[in-house]
């Protein structure tokens, strides 16, 4: 799976990117990732990428030609097609649910917007989907993006090396992870549930359920309503 990611600044996604999981399915070719600097494409003398909104107010607005250039640049190599999804706390809310959906893409293009946003104009013409990761305002969306490519890239096959590594966890059934011990088998007087000592796969399978049932009833009871519900897929996959 390759991810296309246009931002003004590529540095933060590149090296918050170069440790842990990601990084391992970049070195074992199972991700790759592509940063695209949004400002490579300004046609101004000082490579400016950003104006002040029209109708006035505080703030600077992202202008629409060197996002769009960036975007041309990419679509000469992906895939015709390819999403284009821009991070925005006014997009869906991204959720487990849709990682899954959007790591069966072969391509992924994410735009980082800043300041203000983006003209509405580039928005409308090139973006397909929009993506939230919460309520709440961040100075750009290249976190976002971290976000998403963190998420999805861990469901991606050959990243975590087995689909058991992802399947029992949080969200991954619709519930929340059950809880996890390891060695020593006391600490502080806090023993470890014996049934996870007693090599009975079937009984630590059959607590572990129910541990995950329990703590989703107490911590998060919307995921039981909305546990099996019917939803489709997410993204429309065409042009605002």
């Amino acid at each position: 799976m390759k991810f296309y990611v246009l931002t003004l600044f590529p540095e933060m996604i590149t090296n918050a990117l170069s440790y842990g999981v990601v990084s391992r399915g970049v070195a074992n070719g199972a991700v790759q990732i592509e940063c695209v600097n949004i400002r490579d494409y300004a046609l101004n003398k000082h490579a400016r990428a950003d104006d002040y909104p029209y109708g006035g107010g505080v703030g600077m607005v992202m202008t629409a030609q060197p996002v769009y250039g960036a975007y041309l640049s990419v679509m000469e190599r992906a895939a015709a097609g390819t999403k284009v999804v821009y991070m925005t706390p006014q997009g869906k809310r991204f959720d487990q649910r849709t990682a899954a959906a959007l790591s069966k893409e072969n391509e992924l293009v994410l735009l980082c917007g800043r300041y203000e946003g983006i003209d509405e104009r580039v928005v409308e013409e090139i973006v397909t989907d929009e993506i939230s990761i919460g309520d709440y305002i961040l100075t750009g969306g290249e976190l976002p993006a971290l976000v998403v490519i963190d998420a999805v890239c861990r469901l991606v096959p050959g990243v975590l090396g087995k689909e058991e590594s992802f399947a029992a966890e949080s969200f991954g059934a619709g519930l929340l992870e059950y809880p996890q011990y390891t060695r020593p088998e006391e600490w502080r007087g806090r023993r470890a549930p014996e049934v996870l000592l007693s090599g009975h796969h079937e009984n630590v399978a059959r607590w572990r359920e129910r541990q995950a049932e329990e703590r989703t009833r107490a911590r998060r009871p919307d995921l039981l309503d909305a546990r099996g519900a019917d939803e489709p897929e997410y993204g429309a996959g065409e042009p605002k």
